[in-house]
């Protein structure tokens, strides 16, 4: 069921039940109004027969006469006038007696004083009278004919008003939700014609701040990541390819020209220490390519666990220097560690050593004396590690593109890279929810410096 078929349906009942409950009260309330009404008349009735009859001494037989001719034409009240020993002294009509007055109901009149009783349709009124110092039991019966009638045809009126309120709820409600629901079928069809290939398109929005503008501009936001996660993919996979392409198209050229003549044992061994190099600059790349997905991948789905920095400095450092037997990396602590919680943090081992290799080697190779220094120290809630060289420097322009990936600055001319380790960084660091902040001059140096939520 469509929303606007629920939202109608919806709007219909709750209306159609407070119409009910006010058409009930109304007429529930008519309902009381008419009986309490039809009491006091025959009570009044009561008390002008019995006057009549005992005040003015009418005639019985002229009472019962002016009864039988009026019920002719009209729903006359029967009175019957008992003495207290429960002696019948008039009665307007004892050949009709609708009430059947008996011991027991002329007892429970006595001693109570006044009641009032339902005898079929018929309402009845049950009282005390005294005149001359007696006391008399007076009955007073009739049918609210008119009454009941008024009754009828309020309840069929209200049923008829009711189910044509129900019937213009529901066309009402479904103009109504047809109104409200409008926007949202033209953002609907705007959001159909919606593809990868214009991105570029947006729904529109109006300056108000309801609901409906919020979630156009929401999908409008989303629609921008979308745009620029889409091309930060085109460029990441022509960027993957222009990578990929230099070393093998260097490999292919290099074996190649090896078959075209026979060459010495020499030329031989050039040829293959080329393409061994070559071939471990795509092994660096790919396992750079793998490290970025690793580090792009959900939080929830990356194990992290308490580890010592320390040691994971240790570890990047022997990993570097196994590689690159001239860099030399050195790790100072600027005040002791009181707790080992200090020198801890909630992170993923593998990643966290991805990073700090990337940047001991970054400092390395930009400069002469390739050497990197590491300086760790402690905040309240934060470890403190500035990565600095003696190097090149990074100049201004760059600065704001460094952790872009395969974004590499002036210096590329000055060692191999692919412009991965820096990004790759910035992401593992992002991970770990901590930050990290450059400050480089140019022929004097560069330092990172990263700040990590220890435990």
């Amino acid at each position: 069921m469509q929303i606007r078929t629920r939202i109608t349906l919806l709007f219909t009942c709750i209306t159609a039940t407070i119409l009910f409950i006010f058409a009930a009260l109304i007429y529930f309330s008519a309902k009381e109004s008419r009986e309490k009404e039809f009491y006091t008349l025959l009570t009044k009735e009561a008390y002008t027969k019995v006057n009549l009859f005992l005040d003015a001494q009418v005639d019985k037989h002229t009472l019962q006469e002016i009864y039988r001719n009026n019920r002719k034409i009209l729903n006359e009240v029967e009175v019957a006038i008992y003495s207290t020993d429960f002696n019948l002294l008039y009665h307007d009509a004892v050949d009709i007696d609708f009430v059947k007055e008996t011991p027991n109901m002329l007892k429970d009149i006595r001693s109570k004083g006044q009641v009032h009783f339902y005898q079929g349709p018929w309402q009845v009124v049950g009282l005390m009278y005294s005149y001359a110092g007696k006391q008399y039991i007076v009955t007073a019966a009739a049918l609210d004919q008119y009454g009941y009638t008024k009754l009828d045809l309020l309840l069929k009126n209200s049923s008829l008003i009711f189910i044509l309120s129900i019937i213009l709820l529901f066309i009402a409600g479904r103009l109504f939700s047809k109104r409200v629901f409008s926007p949202i079928n033209s953002m609907t069809e705007k959001a159909q014609i919606i593809s990868a290939t214009n991105l570029d398109l947006r729904l529109e929005t109006n300056n108000n701040k309801d609901e409906l503008s919020v979630l156009a501009n929401t999908f409008n936001q989303m629609l921008e990541r979308l745009e620029s996660s889409f091309d930060a993919q085109k460029s990441f996979v022509s960027n993957i390819s222009h990578e990929l392409r230099t070393p093998l198209s260097a490999i292919i050229a290099e074996l190649e020209l090896s078959t075209i003549k026979e060459r010495s044992t020499a030329e031989y061994k050039a040829v293959i220490e080329n393409t061994l190099s070559d071939a471990h600059k795509l092994v660096k790349l790919s396992n750079s390519l793998l490290d970025f997905a690793k580090a792009s991948y959900d939080p929830s789905e990356i194990a992290f666990r308490p580890i010592r920095v320390d040691e994971t400095l240790l570890d990047a450092r022997q990993m570097v220097q196994q590689a690159n037997k001239n860099y030399r990396v050195n790790i100072h602590f600027n005040s002791e560690i009181d707790d080992e919680s200090q020198i801890s943090v909630n992170g993923n081992e593998y990643l966290l050593k991805v990073a700090f290799v990337n940047l001991f080697e970054n400092g390395c190779k930009f400069s002469d004396d390739k050497q990197c220094t590491v300086n760790v120290s402690f905040q309240d809630n934060n470890i403190v590690l500035d990565f600095t060289d003696n190097g090149i420097g990074i100049p201004s322009k760059d600065l704001e593109h460094i952790f872009l990936p395969f974004y590499r600055g002036e210096n590329k001319t000055r060692a191999d890279g692919n412009g991965i380790g820096l990004p790759l960084t910035h992401k593992i660091i992002q991970l770990h929810h901590g930050a990290i902040r450059i400050q480089s001059t140019v022929d004097l140096g560069t330092t990172f410096t990263l700040a990590i939520p220890h435990l």
